[in-house]
């Protein structure tokens, strides 16, 4: 076989077209691996084979991508031969790593970069793969629960027909106990998905009780304030069509393909689409607990690192962003603003200035700090991790805003509800005995761990709940039309989709 891949372009020179140098690598490798000898007029591999790519659709993967040869016993027999394993070889791939490149897409910041050698991994299914087809197969899939289970129920809606439910049309904000001419298809909307059993009795036009639970229900399973109130967040994702719905399942299911290596057994797992956060120990999420995270225009990154220390009582320094932005605006509009803020103006090497010196229309190169205390932006606790972009989990005095969803408020940085209970579950009994008592002299104080915990943020718009049921998170960053386009949808799908986006 090394002497038909080493003359590829004179011996099969429709093959030879489509690899590039890294993939007849490969090629050459795995046949090394099987002395040099065609693999697939093995009786019942190549049958085998084909089983085994049709269950790709359930992956959200098209097994159209990889074309098979009707048989092996052509007169290019050995051309032929290559040619599946390429299929083989790329199939296994794109399971196991995903068929997009997330750098490209939804890139993540690794303190540690990874030194995973994907030749080595895929080479190593494949070898599986000729022994037992199906293990190898399984064995490439993501072995975590957040893939596993999302894949289930994927692999069962694609076999249904796709739900049928109306647009409901826009309007003014829309209260339970309000009559509006959209109740007829707002309940239709929830009979539909399943969230209403019947339609409600009483006044067509009438919004009543059981609706507004039908809605309420929807809301906590899209990640919105479940308060029956149908605004234009709860419109946005009451109006994604169902084949969009089905589509996002497909593309998170690559999502969980990239995001899958730097998920570890324990650690600290932020979804930044549901503004949510999950603690892991043993490979399960043992407590969740709500976010607040980064705007559209200031958005929270992707990034795995590790938490190193926490700050008690911390100071807050103004990030260039928000002093260019935020700060210095209302500076130039109202002259008490620092003291209402209970804002210091320091020098670069942090040593205090008069306010009333600075000319606040070219400030020059200046600090604002707020010192420790109950309205300080951080509250009591900032957990930190190495990363480029200046961003920490931190505690917040903003407590009333986890009640709402979706919840993108702050300047990239993640605000989190029930802050003294993630350190509990991050330190030793000794360390939060210690950090208590710094807690409790008010003074600004750094505090590092003894084990330092992982964290991951990543972006995600679907997962299935512990009860078996879809959770959605609204698309914040619009990132879903993207993905969902270079994984390639059928032409009516994508342009409907990307209609709905724009008319979001």
């Amino acid at each position: 076989m090394q002497s038909v891949l080493a003359q590829l372009s004179s011996d099969c020179p429709g093959l030879a077209a489509q690899l590039d140098a890294p993939a007849q690598l490969r090629l050459q490798a795995f046949y090394r691996q099987q002395n040099e000898l065609p693999v697939w007029s093995a009786s019942g591999r190549l049958s085998a084979l084909r089983a085994q790519l049709q269950l790709l659709a359930d992956d959200g993967l098209d097994p159209s991508r990889y074309p098979l040869p009707l048989d092996t016993g052509a007169d290019n027999g050995l051309c032929t031969d290559i040619e599946i394993s390429r299929q083989y070889l790329q199939a296994l791939q794109d399971l196991h790593f995903g068929r997009l490149q997330q750098a490209r897409f939804e890139p993540l910041w690794q303190a540690q970069p990874p030194t995973r050698d994907v030749d080595a991994e895929v080479l190593t299914l494949a070898a599986t793969g000729l022994k037992d087809m199906a293990r190898a197969f399984d064995q490439a899939r993501p072995n975590t629960e957040l893939y596993r289970s999302l894949r289930r129920a994927y692999a069962a809606q694609r076999q249904q027909p796709l739900a049928d439910w109306p647009v409901i049309a826009a309007g003014p904000l829309l209260r339970p106990g309000m009559e509006d001419a959209r109740i007829p298809a707002l309940a239709q909307r929830m009979l539909a998905e399943g969230y209403l059993d019947s339609l409600p009795a009483g006044p067509e036009k009438t919004y009543g009780e059981a609706l507004a639970d039908a809605v309420m229900h929807f809301q906590s399973r899209h990640s919105l304030q479940a308060d029956g109130v149908i605004g234009p967040g709860t419109l946005t994702e009451l109006n994604i069509s169902p084949t969009l719905r089905r589509e996002q399942l497909r593309i998170n299911l690559e999502r969980f393909r990239w995001l899958a290596p730097d998920l570890e057994p324990d650690g600290v797992l932020v979804n930044v689409a549901a503004a949510q956060l999950s603690v892991y120990h043993d490979g399960a999420p043992v407590w969740q607990t709500r976010l607040q995270v980064g705007r559209a225009d200031r958005q929270t990154p992707l990034l795995k690192s590790r938490v190193t220390r926490m700050t008690l009582n911390p100071t807050w320094t103004v990030p260039p962003t928000i002093m260019r932005e935020d700060k210095l605006p209302a500076l130039r509009l109202n002259p008490t603003y620092l003291s209402q803020q209970n804002l210091q103006v320091l020098d670069s090497e942090g040593h205090p200035l008069a306010a009333d010196a600075i000319d606040w229309e070219r400030p020059g190169n200046i600090l604002l700090r707020q010192e420790a205390g109950p309205r300080n932006p951080l509250g009591k606790i900032v957990l930190r991790f190495p990363n480029p972009y200046s961003v920490y989990l931190h505690d917040t005095p903003s407590q009333p805003l986890f009640a709402k969803g979706p919840r993108a408020f702050s300047s990239g940085c993640v605000r989190v509800e029930q802050v003294l209970h993630l350190r509990d579950l991050l330190l030793s009994p000794t360390e939060r005995g210690k950090t208590d008592e710094l807690l409790a002299s008010g003074t600004t104080r750094e505090f590092r761990l003894a084990a330092p915990v992982p964290i991951l943020l990543g972006y995600w718009t679907v997962q299935v709940g512990s009860d078996g049921a879809l959770l959605y998170a609204p698309d914040i960053y619009g990132h879903d039309p993207v993905l969902l386009k270079a994984l390639g949808a059928r032409v009516q799908v994508l342009s409907a989709a990307q209609a709905e986006y724009k008319a979001q």
